[in-house]
């Protein structure tokens, strides 16, 4: 379950609040089985995001440092996926 989630412990520099939450969000809509609330689940899902947020942030926060990096790079910090999600918010602002 959630093999797309990446690690997030170990990076340098640390892990943002944005990657924290994304991680988050994905762990949120698998469990659910929901990929895009509707008004009726929007709220519970977004509680259960900010609880899970807040619980990666205290648990990355108290786990002594990493001795080497995560293999993999999160995708946010990846260019091609900042570009994808840039064309998004300016399609949806026009």
């Amino acid at each position: 379950m959630c093999r797309n989630i990446t690690e997030l412990r170990g990076l340098e520099p640390a892990a943002t609040d944005e990657e924290i939450s994304a991680a988050a969000w994905q762990y949120v809509r698998k469990v659910s089985g929901i990929t895009k609330p509707s008004d009726a689940n929007r709220a519970a899902l977004e509680k259960a995001a900010r609880i899970v947020t807040k619980a990666t942030t205290e648990m990355l926060d108290a786990l002594p440092e990493r001795r080497q990096p995560p293999k993999t790079v999160p995708p946010l910090r990846r260019p091609e996926v900042r570009a994808r999600i840039a064309a998004r918010e300016a399609a949806a602002a026009r």
